[in-house]
């Protein structure tokens, strides 16, 4: 399933993309606050923002992002990372990173979308996956192989990812080093995070599959969920 869980075919809906931009704004709001509110010096924040502007969100709601993150407005942003642990169905394990101003709606709203699974304690699932960094970036125009730019930007290794990008897999101190030298061979660097990568996904083929991607979807749609990370094959 790659580094991160994504729902495949996403309707384009008002509801759909608002959940999106929800997302998208905690994001910059954080990194803007942890990183300072200047793209030029924040590359948390400058990959976050570029994210943003693909998804066409309007340049107002951006920068209020932005400004309501480094405490510039009234109303300051106040968000903290949790952590869930748990088994989808057929005992898949699951990951769950939520960005959230007020645990006590995340944590029952979690409670209860794990009823189709099992939500474990903390350390419950984690062992069975990687701490690592993942890079997302396009070849330079003239192109290069990725084989070779993933040895000589330091990555540990390379695989195919969406819209014809590349994943560059690193250790979790090396994801800085890793995107900058990637950018500075002219890859065009879209994402760099820390990521969980499963050291034995499930395989589940037919019905199983489909309920396991029907209560992973679910989890997706709640707003406090910012990464969803599963060991399925």
């Amino acid at each position: 399933m790659g580094a991160q869980w994504k729902q495949k075919g996403r309707e384009q809906s008002a509801a759909a993309k608002g959940r999106v931009f929800t997302k998208l704004a905690k994001e910059i709001m954080v990194a803007s606050r942890t990183g300072g509110p200047d793209p030029s010096t924040n590359s948390r924040l400058r990959l976050a923002v570029e994210a943003a502007k693909r998804a066409s969100m309007t340049k107002d709601t951006l920068e209020r992002a932005i400004k309501k993150g480094a405490g510039l407005l009234d109303d300051q942003a106040a968000f903290e990372t949790v952590v869930y642990e748990g088994f989808a169905p057929h005992q898949v394990p699951v990951i769950v990173e939520c960005l959230t101003d007020n645990k006590n709606r995340t944590a029952p709203n979690i409670r209860l979308l794990f009823k189709k699974g099992q939500l474990g304690a903390g350390g419950s699932v984690s062992w069975d996956f990687n701490r690592r960094g993942a890079v997302e970036a396009s070849a330079p125009a003239s192109g290069e192989d990725p084989e070779e730019a993933a040895i000589e930007a330091g990555a540990q290794e390379v695989e195919a990812a969406d819209e014809g990008q590349h994943r560059f897999i690193t250790e979790p101190t090396d994801l800085d080093a890793v995107s900058k030298a990637l950018a500075a061979r002219g890859w065009t660097v879209t994402a760099a995070n820390l990521v969980w990568i499963p050291k034995n996904p499930v395989k589940l083929e037919g019905e199983a599959r489909a309920e396991v991607e029907a209560f992973l979807a679910a989890i997706d749609e709640d707003d406090d969920v910012q990464h969803l990370y599963v060991g399925l094959a």
